[in-house]
């Protein structure tokens, strides 16, 4: 039987309406390593998990007991998109609760020069977006493209990527991953 620890963990969090940073800092913990465990890309220790449900209060047991709804609603308003980016990345998530869900779907703002980081990203599954307005510089492996409405991407997560906006506009970008790693 496999737990899916990240998403129960961001669900119980944001049911308490709790940042990562919050939680974070309840724990004694860093806000990447909530991070990391929420994308399922770290696993935590038994003790550590510990002290993060300590942050939120819950045991455990309570923990591993608690079976949270899947989402049933369908539909979203456009100021029911779950803003979970910071600084000059918007990244408004469809539903709140991914509990159950193996696609994550994102309307992503990148303001101009804004850039998902000097380190890429690497994490399992897959990713592709296609741009709305903008121009976006996509990096993946040794690959380079800038792309502009229209132009998409599609690519299995694990190969080293990078995002970031060029020009003078800010650019927007509908994305999908699976498995959700935010």
């Amino acid at each position: 039987m496999s737990v899916d620890i990240g998403n129960r963990l961001r669900h119980l969090r944001l049911a308490r309406n709790l940042s990562q940073r919050e939680l974070a800092k309840r724990a004694g913990v860093t806000n990447s390593t909530i991070s990391l465990i929420e994308s399922n890309s770290a696993n935590p220790s038994v003790g550590a998990l510990k002290r993060i449900l300590d942050g939120i209060p819950i045991g455990l047991a309570e923990f591993f007991a608690f079976e949270p709804e899947a989402p049933k609603k369908a539909f979203y308003a456009a100021e029911e998109l779950v803003e979970i980016g910071k600084g000059p990345i918007s990244y408004r998530q469809i539903g709140e609760n991914l509990f159950g869900r193996s696609l994550q779907i994102l309307k992503e703002c990148y303001q101009p020069g804004a850039d998902t980081g000097k380190v890429p990203l690497v994490h399992e599954g897959e990713e592709g977006g296609i741009v709305l307005s903008g121009r976006l510089e996509v990096i993946v492996d040794d690959e380079r493209r800038i792309l502009g409405p229209g132009d998409a991407y599609y690519f299995e997560s694990r190969r080293p990527h990078r995002f970031r906006c060029v020009g003078p506009v800010p650019c927007e970008v509908i994305s999908a991953c699976t498995p959700p790693s935010f």
